[in-house]
């Protein structure tokens, strides 16, 4: 067997050894059994919170055995073939035994990334929100490009978009934007996102044709489940009702119904505009809740990141990526410096490569706090 091959099969080993700690391999059978037990009971379904719960729970260990059994059949199998293409001198046995593997190492080292996401609410729905910098229409028009670029990667991804609220640009593009994105682990892979991203081209706003630097953030925070309780009292918000507006095209709201809620003591603001009134209203509550529960996780990540690394510029809230469309073609991520020349790729949502990175420098630099505790 080539080194290379060997290289392969040892990484696959590394990363079945890994899925099984997470799941705990040897007591799943008997949580299987007990999920399905719980599912045939009849009143299951009387409290719904509860079954969908559970009905999630369920599809995730699932997953996660067929994952395991996948990959370590595919491994079982192709090494087989490659030995018996070794013996019987048959090349082409042993070629696509090797391609098999190539490809379920890649799958392996996903999935790998895919089980570290096991944060308190990683496996979350999200709120995505972005927002214009400074920058009058360039920003504006910065800000519904990243907004799309997301779209896309939910898309992708198979996970269900919901518009929350939009506020248009002047002249073109958004002021802000907020989506709810649902789907298995979206706020994992989506947190590392929360920043500034920063754009570099030929504006087609600009009759000289000058080049115009623009910035927009994100700002990414899960969504509450039952497992979290966040209590704000009444006296801590204020609630306001308005008539949104925008400067035309198929988004444009014309409702009363708009809600915006402050909440006094972090005078955080969160607003909805795309429902009636009284759903406009929690809708805006939820986000709040989530909003205030990212405030708490932000504090115990920076106690974590301090303890191992001083992030400096790579800090949530700062420029975290550069997209440069000219002079040259490139995207860069500052922190972990993974970057590529396939810029429209990226905006139209590939960004699974800078989110995996992330998250694997986030996971070593917690190993290592964790080890230092110790």
């Amino acid at each position: 067997m080539r080194a290379e091959t060997q290289n392969n099969v040892a990484a696959i080993e590394k990363s079945l050894k890994l899925l099984a700690q997470r799941m705990d391999w040897d007591t799943a059978p008997h949580r299987l059994e007990e999920f399905n037990a719980m599912i045939e009971d009849p009143n299951l379904w009387n409290d719904p919170a509860k079954a969908q719960k559970l009905m999630r729970e369920r599809q995730a260990l699932m997953d996660a055995v067929g994952t395991y059994k996948l990959i370590n059949s595919g491994l079982r199998d192709n090494v087989e073939l490659i030995e018996m293409g070794e013996a019987e001198g048959d090349a082409e046995i042993v070629s696509d035994a090797e391609a098999a593997l190539r490809d379920l190492t890649k799958l392996a080292a996903d999935k790998e990334l895919e089980a570290l996401l096991d944060g308190e609410a990683d496996g979350n729905d999200t709120f995505l929100e972005v927002n214009a910098g400074a920058g009058g229409t360039e920003s504006c028009d910065w800000a519904s490009m990243l907004a799309r670029m997301y779209v896309r990667w939910a898309e992708k991804k198979g996970y269900k978009v919901e518009m929350q609220s939009e506020t248009a640009g002047e002249e073109a593009g958004i002021r802000s934007v907020s989506y709810k994105i649902s789907g298995r682990n979206a706020y994992g892979w989506l947190k590392s996102e929360s920043g500034v991203h920063r754009l570099v081209r030929i504006s087609p706003y600009d009759s000289a044709a000058r080049r115009h630097t623009s910035f927009s953030s994100v700002w990414v925070y899960p969504v509450i489940d039952d497992n979290i309780e966040i209590i704000i009292p009444d006296n801590e918000i204020r609630i306001d009702t308005y008539r949104s507006s925008g400067a035309g095209g198929q988004h444009v709201n014309t409702t009363d119904s708009a809600v915006r809620i402050t909440h006094l003591p972090t005078n955080i603001v969160v607003t909805s505009s795309m429902k009636s009134q009284h759903q406009n209203r929690e809708i805006c509550m939820n986000a709040l809740k989530s909003r205030l529960y990212q405030l708490e996780l932000d504090k115990r990540n920076a106690v974590i990141n301090a303890a191992y690394d001083n992030k400096g510029e790579a800090g949530w809230g700062n420029q975290i990526r550069s997209y440069v469309l000219q002079p040259y073609q490139m995207v860069k991520d500052l922190r972990t410096g993974v970057e590529t020349s396939d810029t429209s790729g990226v905006l139209d949502g590939d960004l699974d490569q800078f989110m995996a990175a992330t998250l694997a420098m986030d996971v070593a630099g917690k190993s290592r706090a964790e080890a230092n505790a110790e």
